[in-house]
């Protein structure tokens, strides 16, 4: 019997759910797909902040979606996750992990018995005493994690990972082959932009920018002194490529590209960050995924001020679909459901 997955996205807006079988097979199955807006003050960035609210959003998607399974993967990423570069002597990977407590103190902004730690090895090397392994540590706050996993279970339902959401992307968008070189994913979400850099389908670096498309429309939306509805609307249709026909227009497209550029400016920052610390390691691309993958202009803009050639990803080149899931409806959805099918297919190729 094909064992399903659910991989939970809970996004600036909406929290959305996408069932998979087959998760760990190299052509997994969504079968069923749903969405339900999140509880006023319920999250924050991606936080449960109110876990019997949020609970009660999880029982309200189930029943909408019927999903089959009880068995879900969270996702973290926003601020309160960080990643960071770290070198360990080579060991087997239980016994690295065992040991982070006692070698990462230094690296984190809380007590160390106040975070979850992880390490994801990249590569192996030697150092002056020995092998070692190159990775990245990756922390979260524990209480962050800890209230999304309470509001699923109190829910009924059961978390069997938790895994750091541009590790998931890279997973279905960066192709795991020898010799496919170094490009940056780049998920501009609602709350946070997230840039992960592989190597031939590895990650080796993650930022995680405080911005996103709800912080440009709250911004439109206080120069402009209009409603954020007001604010989505113009970020939507003028873009960055949109012409002004009256004085009005034209201080709204002037608002507009001075705002997005903000947040073309840090992905490019963060790339060239990468680009000079590791010279020997030429990015060759961005693959440009979530809601600014959809604003006009705005694939054309990160190409001019990276200077790199940018392409919209495809989360869903090895997805096939069940009767219900149209082709249709997939490319109405793809940008808004690619975090959570990645959640749950991410496992099979961690």
């Amino acid at each position: 019997m094909t064992k399903n997955i659910v991989g939970i996205d809970i996004g600036a807006e909406t929290i959305r759910a996408v069932e998979v079988a087959d998760a760990e097979k190299a052509n997994p199955t969504i079968v069923r797909v749903a969405e339900v807006p999140v509880p006023k003050d319920a999250t924050k960035q991606g936080e449960v902040l109110e876990a019997n609210t949020v609970a009660a959003a999880f029982r309200e998607l189930w029943s909408i979606g019927r999903f089959r399974t009880k068995d879900v993967v969270l996702g973290m990423g926003n601020q309160r996750v960080l990643s960071r570069d770290l070198t360990v002597p080579k060991a087997p990977l239980a016994q690295i992990r065992e040991s982070l407590p006692f070698q990462v103190q230094d690296m984190l902004p809380v007590p160390v018995v106040d975070a979850i730690l992880d390490f994801y090895p990249v590569s192996e090397g030697v150092g002056e005493s020995g092998p070692v392994v190159h990775g990245l540590l990756v922390a979260a706050i524990k209480d962050a994690v800890l209230a999304n996993v309470r509001a699923a279970e109190l829910a009924g339902l059961r978390p069997v990972g938790v895994d750091l959401i541009p590790f998931a992307l890279s997973r279905v968008l960066a192709p795991r082959v020898d010799g496919a070189g170094t490009v940056a994913i780049v998920d501009c979400g609602g709350n946070t932009t997230s840039v992960v850099i592989a190597n031939d389908g590895v990650p080796t670096f993650v930022r995680i920018i405080p911005t996103g498309g709800d912080h440009v429309t709250k911004t439109i939306a206080t120069r402009l002194e209009v409603t954020l509805a007001e604010a989505e609307a113009i970020k939507r249709h003028f873009g960055l490529v949109g012409r002004a026909k009256t004085p009005d227009d034209a201080r709204a497209v002037a608002v507009t590209r001075e705002t997005v550029g903000e947040l073309l400016t840090s992905v490019r920052n963060t790339v060239t960050y990468y680009a000079n610390t590791r010279p020997a390691d030429v990015v060759r691309g961005i693959v440009l995924v979530g809601g600014g993958a959809a604003l006009p202009g705005f694939r054309e803009s990160l190409g001019d001020v990276s200077g790199l050639p940018v392409a919209v990803g495809d989360p869903f080149v090895s997805a096939r679909t069940s009767r219900g899931i149209t082709p249709e409806l997939l490319r109405e959805r793809s940008a808004s459901i690619s975090v959570a099918w990645s959640l749950a297919v991410g496992g099979r190729a961690a």
